[in-house]
């Protein structure tokens, strides 16, 4: 393998510094804490952290909204705790990816605070400016992902600057070559400092529309969603492969990494395709369909629970499996900052918790790609619980929320929805142990904290039939060659089975999944023959010969290692 191709066979464990570990006391975690634990993380089979943004930050958006690239935010820690936790990762094999927020900056930046000082500032056309319309009237009729409209006039001054996200993030012009210069100057210098890669924010709102335009609305909508407007423009390409290609003259095997939520298979190819030098891997939303039956379609559907459309769920993956195959296959992740916990969401916390665990990390990870995997997802860790609605801070949450009432919908039923689909419940705070806090830290964290008994590192360490030791089992078969290297192919079965095979040089692999709370058969021919194993699966299962009954949420790996070996004695 070359050396710029690390990636492709990297294993990535998600780091939410707020929630990892705390060391001050001060119920926010830090970088410090995230230190402490490195041999913990390196431990898990893992080969390569992403730290969410630990840089100066006024946190109206957990450190989206950045107010200096160059400093550390003092609630993390400083410079010297930054680049003692690159050196100790490195010495333990580790990269160290950081998020880069590239769309925008917050309003307490420098270069923000220089351009509000009136239209003759160089800063000035670091962000997109606007004069009212007539009458005093908003540029255009466009809605912010937080709601509202994305103007915000200035406060001395008669203009308006443009934010896709909170009023107190204004978005970059990215037509302004000294915006490229800027942000090329803060990756070179993390760069310097040891960082092996970089998750592009929100890159494919880089690029806005020309003009502004008013969008004619039906129904008495006054606001129209300026994310779907300005996503995927063709200068998204120009100013991506520009910033990737400046950053690997610097280190030529830098990861990039872009969030493109909203981006399907066909997105993916185009921002991944080596000719075009932009990004290496693409994070998509879209791989998760729901079953979109029972939602009310007076309200949003992404802030209303649902189940996975499990065969709509096979397509999508076959799709990104063989799109993205010459790429060395997609990103391969269940949950992160922004969604719900994978056990809350797509497993059965209350009944099956272990089991469906486990199976859902073998279905995900074992499939060609490359793992993202969200701290506290290896101990089964589910979502927080908020009883207050204060508590969300999920982008739509508020409009779901008033307009969910007009509709007559009770109080209760409108915050199990939001605990199911905010992104807020996914952030509680890592359970370390079963004690106070949960061993996160000694006082209550920022987020909340769910103190279990069995679901906490500490527990899970002792027990090698825990969710952690089964983890460390899949992770382990991940770096064979059949399972990073190998083709993929998708068995037609039942909707409520995944079961696909991994082939390479001889070594073949079957992966069974039972997707369901109930027992589910399967006739697999030829396991029971010489050189076929078990080399993995979880509780509950039984092989009789051929004939395989999987318990609910059951999984069972099998492997034969020389099938090459064998098929040619069975023609002699």
């Amino acid at each position: 393998m070359k050396k710029m191709d690390w990636w492709k066979e990297a294993i990535v464990y998600q780091v939410y510094p707020r929630s990892f570990k705390d060391t001050n006391e001060d119920g926010i975690g830090d970088l410090k804490g995230i230190i402490s634990r490195l041999d913990y993380i390196q431990q898990l089979g893992v080969t390569a952290i992403w730290l969410n943004p630990i840089f100066t930050s006024p946190q109206v958006d957990n450190g989206y909204d950045v107010s200096d690239y160059y400093t550390i935010d003092p609630i993390f820690g400083t410079i010297a705790d930054a680049v003692e936790l690159i050196k100790e990762a490195h010495k333990r094999n580790l990269k160290v990816i950081f998020d880069l927020v590239v769309n925008h900056t917050s309003d307490q930046h420098i270069w923000f605070k220089e351009a509000l000082k009136g239209p003759e500032n160089p800063y000035r056309n670091f962000y997109i400016w606007e004069d009212a319309k007539k009458g005093g009237h908003l540029p255009n009729n466009w809605v912010s992902v937080f709601g509202g409209s994305v103007w915000e006039k200035e406060p001395v001054g008669d203009q308006y600057y443009f934010h896709l996200f909170k009023k107190e993030m204004p978005d970059l012009n990215w037509d302004n070559p000294e915006v490229e210069k800027a942000i090329l100057d803060v990756g070179k210098f993390w760069l310097d400092h040891g960082v092996d890669g970089f998750r592009l924010d929100a890159f494919i709102h880089m690029d806005k529309a020309d003009d502004f335009f008013q969008v004619e609305m039906e129904n008495g909508q006054e606001l129209v969603s300026a994310q779907k407007i300005n996503a995927y423009l063709p200068n998204i390409k120009n100013y991506v492969q520009k910033l990737s290609m400046d950053l690997r003259k610097v280190k030529e095997d830098v990861f990039i990494l872009g969030e493109a939520a909203s981006a399907n298979v066909d997105l993916a190819f185009k921002y991944t395709h080596p000719e075009n030098e932009m990004c290496n891997a693409i994070i998509s939303f879209m791989i998760f369909p729901e079953d979109e039956s029972m939602k009310d379609p007076r309200l949003p559907f992404n802030m209303q629970s649902s189940r996975l459309n499990k065969k709509a769920f096979k397509e999508v993956m076959t799709e990104w499996q063989d799109k993205m195959d010459p790429f060395g296959g997609p990103v391969l992740y269940w949950n992160n900052h922004d969604m719900a916990r994978v056990v809350s969401r797509f497993g059965n916390v209350e009944q099956y918790r272990d089991n469906s665990s486990k199976m859902l990390a073998t279905l995900m990870y074992l499939q060609k790609g490359i793992p993202f995997i969200f701290n506290g997802e290896e101990i089964g860790m589910r979502n927080l619980h908020y009883s207050d609605r204060a508590h969300f801070d999920t982008p739509g949450a508020v409009p779901f929320y008033e307009k969910a009432k007009q509709l007559g919908y009770s109080e209760k039923h409108i915050l199990k929805e939001l605990n199911h689909a905010g992104r807020d419940v996914s952030r509680g705070a890592m359970q370390w142990d079963s004690s106070e806090f949960a061993g996160f830290s000694k006082v209550s964290p920022w987020s909340g904290v769910n103190v279990e008994k069995n679901y906490n590192v500490a527990d899970q360490e002792k027990d090698p039939n825990s969710i952690l030791a089964y983890y460390k089992k899949v992770l382990l078969l991940k770096k064979l060659p059949v399972f990073t290297k190998g083709t993929f192919i998708l068995q037609d079965t039942k909707d409520t089975l995944y079961v696909y095979e991994r082939n390479y040089e001889g070594q073949r692999a079957i992966v069974c999944c039972n997707l369901s709370d109930t027992q589910e058969h399967i006739q697999e021919d030829g396991i029971s023959t010489s050189g076929w194993e078990v080399i993995l699966q979880n509780e509950g299962n039984t092989i009789d010969k051929d004939s395989v009954t999987f318990a609910p949420y059951g999984t069972i790996v099998f492997m034969c290692e020389n099938l090459v070996a064998d098929e040619t004695a069975e023609k002699e």
